[in-house]
């Protein structure tokens, strides 16, 4: 959390900073990470320990379970801080959660991020936990969720319920000013077309389907070159992949911070998110639309969530090869389709900004505070879990 890396706690950390702009006093608890000694940060409240682990049974990625936590604690965090409202995101999410919820007299908001939909492995992790949920979810007053993707799990498990027949979609925000301001040194290539990707190098990702169309593309013209930037599990073997198919033109830029991120995004033609599964919304993709770059994406739950009418021409299956090429070639060189989807993407965007999310969540909380039978107060306290 203190690092902002992955999707829930960028999304925490702009809530926080919102709220707090609005003149609401904002407090953000998360378990300790293993690796952090100090003292909790300015606004921070550290609860339990973490650990980090690898989903198994195929989900192929990364989370963190909560460990050592401790009851009296909790209750005495609750006891001082006198919340009017708690959003948990992730409520279903070993263990802090469940055991804030049994001492908290406070409203209290669900949200929920991941998606576990789209595959056999998260289907059956949400089969182990749904006797765990059962009790989370009747101490929450609201629900909300980024997309339909991560709410079909309680659509699935929870129809006719009171709350999961009126979820409420926020959607994941983007801090549009940042990422639409062009770095003075970010110039696009003079002769070569840029194809960018960034992410997780991991199976459900789909880089490997990208190197493959993009050979058929790089084999026919030489005016094109693809950067990848990321890291993870399958880093390797990608690097193996090119060179055993003696793909041309590829660079492989590591980790990248958020400033480089910027930076490569305003160079490139297009921006291309093959993930075949497991995504929930897409916020890399509302980047890319920030920064004015053509986007090619998978057609998974997720990014069909944002991708809607014009944005739908990004779309594609990453395993149907000859599409997948055409399309890539479309969105680098087709100059009237790009004008378009630039056009639409420069008013598309702007839903997304983070002080139109943050008043979505705003309202929210004074909903369940309404819906909690306690008074809307003109600075309420919340806090964000």
């Amino acid at each position: 959390m203190f690092d902002r890396i992955g999707g829930v706690a960028d999304v925490v950390v702009h809530l926080y900073e919102g709220l707090r702009k609005k003149g609401h006093d904002v407090r953000i608890i998360t378990p300790r990470p293993a690796s952090y000694k100090g003292d909790a940060p300015e606004g921070y409240i550290l609860l339990g320990n973490t650990s980090g682990t690898r989903f198994s049974a195929g989900l192929g990625t990364h989370g963190t379970w909560t460990f050592d936590i401790d009851s009296d604690e909790v209750k005495r965090v609750l006891e001082k801080e006198k919340f009017d409202v708690i959003n948990f995101h992730e409520p279903w999410a070993p263990i802090l959660a469940r055991q804030m919820m049994q001492h908290s007299t406070a409203a209290h908001v669900g949200t929920f991020h991941a998606n576990f939909v789209d595959s056999a492995a998260g289907k059956s992790l949400v089969n182990l936990f749904v006797p765990y949920a059962k009790p989370v979810t009747e101490k929450l007053d609201i629900i909300t969720a980024v997309s339909p993707a991560p709410a079909a799990v309680l659509l699935d498990k929870g129809s006719g319920h009171r709350l999961v027949d009126n979820i409420k979609y926020i959607p994941n925000g983007i801090d549009l000013k940042k990422y639409s301001t062009k770095p003075s040194r970010a110039v696009k290539h003079p002769t070569m077309k840029t194809i960018l990707y960034v992410g997780r190098l991991e199976a459900r990702k789909g880089v490997k389907y990208l190197l493959t169309a993009y050979k058929d593309l790089a084999d026919r013209r030489e005016d094109v070159q693809l950067m990848i930037a990321g890291q993870g599990d399958d880093e390797q073997k990608l690097r193996d992949f090119v060179t055993e198919q003696n793909i041309q033109r590829v660079t492989f830029l590591g980790f990248i911070s958020d400033e480089d991120k910027i930076y490569h995004l305003h160079r490139a033609d297009a921006f291309c998110s093959p993930a075949v599964r497991g995504e929930s919304f897409g916020i890399v993709l509302l980047e890319a639309m920030a920064a004015g770059v053509p986007v090619v994406a998978g057609d998974n739950i997720g990014y069909v969530s944002v991708m809607k009418d014009t944005g739908a021409i990004s779309l594609v299956n990453p395993k149907d090869t000859v599409d997948f090429t055409r399309r890539l070639e479309i969105m680098l060189f087709n100059e009237d389709i790009r004008r378009v989807w630039r056009d639409w993407a420069k008013h598309y965007i702007r839903q997304f900004n983070y002080p139109k999310v943050v008043d979505q969540y705003e309202e929210a909380y004074k909903e369940a505070v309404a819906l909690h039978e306690k008074r809307p107060k003109a600075k309420s306290r919340f806090s964000l879990r």
